[in-house]
């Protein structure tokens, strides 16, 4: 079950918003009460409720916003308790002086901004003596490990205890919690009113990683890298997951670059069964892989770890996604999608310059790279064996395909190109892996141009499909993997946010 934080400032807000919710399907609303700008009215709030309550009413002290004195919160903490509230959160300090009244069941809770505590065990065990009929226990995660350990504490609990971390890095929790016996977890009204560090909103719990369909059985899959916040891999696994139904949830995990290989050795008592890997880990996940294909060791970087007879295997998907999607563009083109012998020229140094450059010449095709930093495109261009040209002069190249693997005209600088429109000849395809916008200022200027494009929705969408059948061992649907992250962009550039709130979980 998802419990939906909900403050507002006024009665009729918070009255409205809660049947609003209930409309659309909520199960349990927190009631915020410590967001009213007045003294809260809890018979209102209580009168008519459209779904059961959590009755919350947080300290400055604890990330809240309660203005008024202890023995006022008090009071109407118990005046909840005596109006009927299905639950009250009870601070683990004061849990002890509110005694137990009537059929409100009683969440003793702990908060922890800074850090995950070595002795959650212990924290759980006194708080299991303040007469809970849930424990709630949530902190700060600084690492993957931290994720860990609150799971590993939720499933040894035997009083039901919610448990997750706050924080970018505590997303796998919140997500998983459930998984390891927690009643509920909480999310959001919306993103843009987050109440703790890190909280995903009711849409994200509810349809994106599908929180009440999530069981012991569930299969975890999940993408790792730093920063990992904006990725869109979670968005169209889990689309895909939905598609076909299956028990299977993939999550974003923020793992700082010196923390690789322990994270991952700590992330193995969570049974995660597959992962993507995204900058800077490309090259550190081969460290871990006990076996790789003969492309990925060359290549010296994977984008997947998965699970083959009990052992871990690296592999990248980039390579062939960018190939077949170029061809695919030559195809559309009229053109034969043979590469050998056809100039290319790539624009950046990066991840995806190594796997695209490594594609193209196994594929015969004379490549030549060109950088904005000029010594690390010349290292890129030596360990490649291919050409170099400075970044100055690249628009002098003369190329049958263009390919962008800069981060130039990505979203939001969308009005930036890294190539110069009067630059293209007509017959050169031009390709960009920029897939946010899909549409980026080259690939329009291009197509004024009356070049033939590819746009990085479609590498995207193959390399995450071939990942996906690695995974699961089942065909990809391709169609409606490109469908959901089309979607999501345009979307994306249509909302206007909201007024902001904060506070806490």
């Amino acid at each position: 079950m998802i419990c939906i934080s909900l403050g507002r400032t006024r009665h009729s807000s918070m009255m409205e918003e809660h049947r609003a919710l209930a409309e659309k399907g909520a199960e349990l609303v927190e009631l915020r009460v410590d967001f009213m700008r007045k003294r809260p009215d809890i018979g209102r709030l209580l009168k008519d409720r459209p779904t059961p309550v959590v009755v919350t009413c947080r300290r400055k002290a604890d990330r809240g916003r309660w203005f008024g004195t202890e023995d006022q919160r008090l009071a109407i903490l118990r005046e909840a308790i005596i109006g009927g509230a299905e639950y009250v959160d009870l601070e683990v300090d004061v849990a002890g002086s509110i005694r137990r009244y009537g059929k409100t069941k009683r969440i003793v809770s702990y908060h922890n901004f800074d850090e995950t505590p070595l002795e959650l065990f212990d924290i759980y065990q006194r708080m299991a003596k303040l007469d809970p009929d849930v424990i709630k226990i949530v902190t700060m995660a600084n690492s993957p490990g931290d994720n860990v350990r609150m799971l590993e504490m939720v499933g040894a609990a035997d009083v039901p205890t919610v448990g997750f971390c706050m924080g970018e890095m505590g997303t796998i929790s919140r997500v998983l919690c459930g998984r390891y016996g927690s009643p509920f977890t909480y999310a959001s009204f919306s993103r843009e009113r987050e109440m703790a560090p890190g909280q995903l909103s009711w849409a994200e719990v509810r349809n994106l990683f599908r929180f009440d369909h999530i069981s012991e059985r569930t299969a975890v899959f999940a993408v790792i890298g730093d920063p990992i916040a904006q990725s869109k891999s979670p968005l169209i696994h889990n689309a895909a997951y939905r598609k076909l139904g299956l028990n299977a949830v993939y999550v974003p995990i923020r793992v700082p670059p010196d923390r690789l290989q322990e994270s991952l050795k700590e992330l193995e008592r969570l049974q995660v069964a597959g992962y993507s890997v995204t900058i800077p880990h490309k090259e550190g996940v081969l460290q871990y892989a006990e076996q790789m294909d003969e492309a990925t060791d060359l290549m010296g970087a994977a984008n997947t770890l998965f699970r083959r007879g009990g052992q871990w295997c690296a592999t990248n998907t980039d390579a062939p996604a960018a190939i077949s999607a170029i061809q695919e563009g030559l195809r559309k083109a009229g053109s034969i999608p043979d590469l050998a012998a056809r100039k290319v020229l790539i624009l950046g140094a990066g991840g995806a310059a190594r796997a695209v450059g490594h594609g193209l010449l196994q594929q015969g095709a004379v490549v030549t790279l060109t950088n904005r930093s000029r010594d690390r495109g010349k290292s890129l261009a030596a360990e490649l064996g291919c050409q170099f040209t400075s970044w100055e002069n690249r628009g002098s190249e003369t190329s049958d395909v263009l390919v962008n693997c800069t981060a130039v005209g990505m979203h939001p600088n969308v009005d930036e190109t890294p190539f110069e429109q009067h630059w293209l000849r007509d017959s050169t395809l031009v390709f960009d892996t920029v897939y946010n916008p899909e549409q980026t200022l080259l690939l329009k200027e291009a197509r004024n141009r009356g070049c033939p494009v590819v746009s990085g929705v479609e590498m995207f969408i193959r390399q995450a499909a071939l990942q996906f059948a690695l995974f699961t061992g089942y065909e990809a649907p391709v169609d409606y993997m490109a469908d959901t992250l089309r979607r999501s962009n345009a979307a994306a550039r249509t909302i206007v946010s909201p007024d902001q709130s904060g506070g806490e979980s």
